[in-house]
């Protein structure tokens, strides 16, 4: 995707891009069981990468999730467009930053205030043992592989999204190929999830409001974008999977993995079967028109409002709390009914991360306010 990004932006492209990327590593390297220095190794051969591209970047790990505001779990404000400058200007002012590169002879565009300073990759830092070890405490506390897979994609989403939004950018670019899109399409339905398929897995997702997340890379699959990167030569940087327990079972994102590229050694169009499938749904049932209407963690609007009780039972958490301390039973109103799912597995809420916490605490104090008499 980087390298398409390049490609387009070069001044040898017919149709060239109008604006400006920066690019967002998330390191992981504490969840997936590496050592301090194979994390430093990764992050150096990362921050070389990056760094030739001459784009702006951003190095983040894992355990900053830790400290993200509450706010994330807030759609933000949609930037209007009549703030900004109008079409014709931005055009005018697009063309006249390209005469300045073609007159200095660049043929990339070149951010004021880069993000790195030029020169050689300093060695990059880790966080501190406290912070990775708070975080590993969260995964173990997860009672199946599959609810770990989904708070480390949680986690990185947050993450992005809240990069995104203290650095200005306005839409954030996935990388999941068609191969990708498919397997989650069938995962995400698997978890209970088939109301907020097209929000997803579709071009387009606009639940965080403020920051756009695109999708560019789904029109291609996993064999394509290989032998892409083999014949240009497109150098790659190999991370280990997220680390099960012994004797577990598999997640079901591999289950469903290991079954479509299974199927699709006999059936070659099956994974663009289940694409185009998915291409015919809705966003409309993810949308929420309150916060009261919107689930805690994913922010798609709650599915569980004219179901049926017998139907949600097994989303319910059934606890005595001591006295002083939080109930886990509490945050379930706030959540979807794949959510549900996944918090009952992600142990006490001690293991949680504190934004999460500290959002489902506001709004059940919200909640029990308004539910008072005479208060509105």
């Amino acid at each position: 995707m980087v390298r398409q990004v390049q490609e387009g932006l070069s001044r040898e492209a017919a149709k060239r891009l109008r604006f400006v990327p920066g690019l967002v590593y998330v390191e992981e390297g504490a969840v997936r069981r590496q050592s301090p220095e194979q994390r430093e190794q990764t992050l150096a051969q990362m921050e070389t990468l990056l760094q030739a591209t001459g784009f702006p970047y951003h190095l983040i790990h894992l355990e900053e999730a830790l400290e993200l505001p509450p706010s994330i779990l807030q759609p933000g404000p949609e930037r209007a467009g009549t703030s900004g400058p109008s079409y014709k200007e931005a055009v005018d002012s697009f063309i006249q930053q390209q005469r300045q590169d073609g007159d200095s002879g660049t043929s990339q565009p070149t951010p004021s205030t880069p993000a790195r300073p030029a020169g050689p990759p300093a060695a990059p830092r880790l966080p501190a043992a406290a912070r990775t070890q708070e975080l590993l405490r969260a995964f173990e506390a997860a009672a199946t592989a599959t609810a770990r897979e989904e708070l480390l994609e949680m986690l990185r989403t947050h993450l992005i999204v809240q990069t995104a939004r203290d650095r200005g950018y306005a839409k954030v670019m996935m990388g999941e190929s068609l191969t990708r899109v498919a397997v989650k399409l069938l995962t995400n339905l698997s978890l209970g999830r088939g109301a907020f398929l097209a929000v997803d897995t579709g071009f387009t997702d606009r639940r965080h409001g403020d920051v756009m997340v695109v999708r560019p890379m789904r029109d291609y699959t996993a064999k394509e974008i290989a032998f892409y990167n083999f014949y240009f030569s497109v150098p790659t940087v190999i991370v280990p999977p997220l680390f099960t327990k012994r004797r577990e079972k598999l997640s079901i994102h591999q289950l469903v993995e290991r079954f479509l590229l299974g199927l699709q050694e006999e059936f070659p169009s099956t994974i663009s079967t289940v694409y185009r499938t998915g291409e015919k749904l809705s966003p409309e049932p993810a949308k929420a028109h309150s916060e009261f209407h919107r689930c805690l963690l994913c922010l798609c609007g709650l599915d569980t409002y004219g179901e049926e009780e017998l139907a949600l039972e097994p989303t319910l958490i059934f606890e005595e709390p001591a006295a002083g301390v939080e109930s886990k039973a509490a945050y379930i109103p706030l959540l979807c009914y794949s959510c549900r799912l996944t918090f009952k597995e992600l142990g006490p809420l001690a293991t949680l991360p504190p934004y999460m916490r500290a959002e489902g605490q506001r709004r059940i104090c919200r909640a029990q306010m308004e539910q008072r008499p005479g208060v509105q």
